[in-house]
């Protein structure tokens, strides 16, 4: 079936445009057939070097032999338990432990929201309060809670948030109390002023292309701590991108949970909540009905064979000494020559990075939080996106994207002169 051919299919079934928000808008829409190491091909057979990486998940591209391996090799034992753990997920669950600085014990998910939702729940089981802070432009997946000024309209409005989706209650909306990132002093503020009510502060070490400054990170911590909140991390996108282990084996900040999902599920259908035993405790079944505090926690695909074989395989990969290091480095130093290429092109945009993560803004200054990327030239940034698109280059238009272990310098050229391309044809 061709690729329009295709495309008419998914119209005609499909809802809206066919897997997500983020997908390009037509012209510029097709579908994709397969991929392989860092490319991927369209129904067409056109090629393109893949830079979304399954939203961050695929660390180690497509169809890695060793991943490969483990699902064939899983599949063959059984794809589906349910009721009890299987050994691989037992297996898996003790080397998280190991290896998230935070986790005392951890519980299976199968997707990041789900991992955020269940770690606000935690929150709110745990303290006996119902707020929970955010940040503006902070993206926590798909749920009522997490759907609160990720994309709004009116900014600044603290800590009042907004809905960014029709259907969500206003009690969802109202449970949640926005703050600007990267500012220790309003975040502080806003948490005193709900003191009594606030159940945890959720924060992302990485938001969208924004690092988070270890000032504002060590103080959110702290001020945690002082008033018996719950910090959770969302490492859905940090969680064994920036580092093994997470932002907080970098960082060497632990919250008290985490959520972790993308890069911990290889791509498959598994997410993790870890943290402190304490809090984690909540999520035994032998509590419920008891005097004490108890957190539902349950899932059809909850601790999915498949995907423990596959993250036990790709933590094999990433622990091998200096993966990191040859990743970051190659997206540094890729990002330095995009740098040089918009320079010549008189583009006042930069290549910004944080680790692997990378993306084209057009602004004067590295971000510090959502404001400075909506004040810049938005229409600009999608356009040259979109020129990359047309040339072969697999970024969604206004989106973070990702580097894998298994780009290569052929790709990076590629890109660079396609960057070349797509400057000459705008600017």
């Amino acid at each position: 079936m061709s690729d329009d051919s295709l495309s008419q299919t998914a119209q005609k079934h499909l809802s809206g445009n066919g897997i997500g928000w983020s997908a390009p808008a037509k012209p510029d829409r097709f579908i994709f057939s397969h991929g392989k190491g860092s490319r991927l091909w369209d129904a067409e057979g056109r090629e393109y070097i893949d830079y979304a990486c399954g939203a961050g998940a695929l660390i180690l591209g497509h169809s890695h032999p060793a991943l490969v391996k483990a699902m064939q090799e899983q599949a063959e034992r059984g794809m589906h338990m349910f009721g009890v753990a299987s050994d691989v997920a037992v297996r898996l669950a003790e080397r998280l432990v190991c290896d998230i600085p935070c986790a005392e014990k951890i519980a299976y998910a199968t997707t990041g929201s789900e991992a955020t939702a269940y770690s606000m729940r935690l929150a709110r089981a745990f303290t006996g309060r119902e707020k929970v802070m955010k940040f503006e432009g902070a993206y926590h997946g798909n749920h009522d809670y997490a759907m609160v000024s990720t994309f709004p309209d009116l900014m600044g409005n603290y800590p009042q948030g907004s809905a960014d989706t029709h259907g969500t209650p206003t009690g969802a909306r109202d449970s949640m109390l926005i703050a600007p990132y990267n500012d220790l002093d309003a975040a502080t503020r806003i948490a005193e002023e709900h003191a009594g009510d606030l159940a945890g502060i959720i924060v992302e070490p990485v938001q969208r292309i924004i690092r988070g400054e270890e000032e504002f990170l060590q103080g959110l911590r702290n001020l945690c701590s002082r008033l018996g909140a719950v910090l959770i991390f969302d490492e859905v996108v940090t969680g064994f991108r920036v580092a093994y282990g997470g932002a907080q084996a970098q960082s060497g900040i632990l919250p008290d949970v985490a959520a972790f999902g993308k890069v911990i599920g290889a791509g498959g259908a598994l997410s993790v909540v870890a943290g402190r035993e304490e809090i984690m405790g909540l999520l035994d079944s032998a509590r419920k009905g008891g005097d004490g505090a108890y957190a539902y926690f349950n899932g059809t695909l909850h601790g999915n064979p498949v995907g423990a074989a596959m993250t036990m395989a790709l933590l094999d990969e990433l622990s091998v000494d200096g993966v990191y290091d040859r990743l970051n480095a190659a997206t540094d130093s890729f990002c330095r020559e995009a740098n040089e290429v918009l320079r010549r092109h008189g583009v006042k945009a930069m290549a910004a990075n944080v680790g692997s993560l990378w993306q084209f803004l057009f602004t004067d200054k590295e971000p510090r939080n959502y404001r400075d990327i909506a004040a810049g030239d938005c229409a600009s940034m999608r356009a040259l996106d979109g020129e990359l698109l047309r040339r072969g280059q697999y970024v969604l238009p206004g989106t973070r994207r990702f580097v894998s272990c298994v780009h290569t310098d052929a790709d990076f050229e590629e890109t660079l002169r396609a960057l070349d391309e797509g400057c000459r044809a705008l600017f």
